[in-house]
């Protein structure tokens, strides 16, 4: 029970500050909007409840290929500079997906059925793909902010051994983290009091009410276009989420690129190498000069970070 309350206490004192306006700099993803390349069709592939999923390919003369995962209240689409520049440069095939309740049409849009369900998800795309490309030599999860915390989740999870690289852009670590500025942004309008109920329902094993909404994103009305996912149930908030970054990122023995931008305004670019750095010492750790959170998908110095890592593999 006490740990329990320092978790709760550790909550109330990173997200309270959830509910200004967001700070983030949705400007810098202009330029990706202003790419001319067509983005690929959605496809699919059945889920092991035997959902249907959704997922954008961007091929590539490689051998590898990149499950790359979209952040926090939106979809895999604002990824494709990034996705385009990598396949077409040979480093990678791109894979795209739609988390669960996200994207267009979502069967049930910020819901998940259980916690590990986006881990189970990405471990069922990961064998669609081995499928569907067998001439594959390894897959590599990666992920933007939340995509980002993901893939550490997925790391420290039953399905790590899927993966034979890390890619973490910006990712977020968890509400105890360091690297997490208190509002992030002003991104997330949290409900506090739902939040500690619920936490303390779950460690008394009880999940029947963790359908609650319990976190809203501050998306300013001028980037909507009704794609977006603004709120999340308790279930999908902590499945998107690290559940416990020291031991996750802990367990990665895997080659490991980090990536952030100088100007994050969501989170301390600075504080990435402290608090990686003695967790996954093999890990390559590099700022990009002048960009923000949402600038750094767009960056051609952090693409071209992420391409050359790539190619190293």
């Amino acid at each position: 029970m006490q740990k329990f309350l320092l978790i709760v206490f550790g909550v109330f004192i990173a997200m309270s500050a959830g509910a200004n306006a967001t700070n983030m700099d949705f400007e810098a993803l202009l330029s990706g909007a202003q790419d001319n390349r067509p983005i690929p069709e959605r496809q699919a592939f059945t889920a092991r409840d035997g959902a249907t999923l959704a997922y954008r390919h961007y091929p590539g003369e490689s051998r590898t290929a990149l499950v790359l995962l979209h952040g926090s209240g939106s979809h895999s689409q604002y990824l494709a500079t990034l996705a385009h520049e990598i396949a077409e440069s040979g480093a990678a095939t791109v894979y795209t997906p739609d988390i669960r309740g996200h994207g267009p049409s979502p069967a049930n849009r910020g819901d998940i059925d259980y916690i590990e369900q986006l881990e189970d998800d990405l471990a069922d795309l990961i064998a669609h793909i081995k499928t569907t490309d067998t001439g594959l030599a390894r897959v590599i999860v990666g992920g933007h902010s939340a995509g980002g915390g993901l893939a550490m989740r997925f790391a420290g999870g039953k399905h790590g051994d899927l993966a034979s690289g890390y890619l973490l852009l910006a990712p977020y670590l968890g509400y105890d983290a360091p690297t997490v500025r208190r509002d992030s942004g002003g991104w997330a309008n949290p409900s506090i009091a739902k939040i500690i109920g619920l936490s303390l329902l779950n460690e008394l094993g009880v999940t029947r009410f963790n359908d609650a909404q319990v976190l809203r994103f501050n998306m300013p009305a001028e980037y909507r276009d009704g794609s977006e996912t603004l709120t999340y149930s308790y279930r999908l908030m902590s499945g998107f989420n690290p559940s416990n970054f020291r031991k996750e990122l802990g367990a990665m023995e895997v080659p490991v690129l980090v990536i952030t931008g100088a100007e994050d305004n969501a989170f301390f670019a600075e504080k990435f190498e402290p608090t990686i750095r003695p967790l996954v010492p093999h890990a390559d750790i590099i700022t990009v000069e002048g960009v923000s959170h949402l600038g750094l998908v767009v960056s051609p110095d952090a693409i071209a970070t992420i391409r050359q890592w790539l190619e190293a593999l």
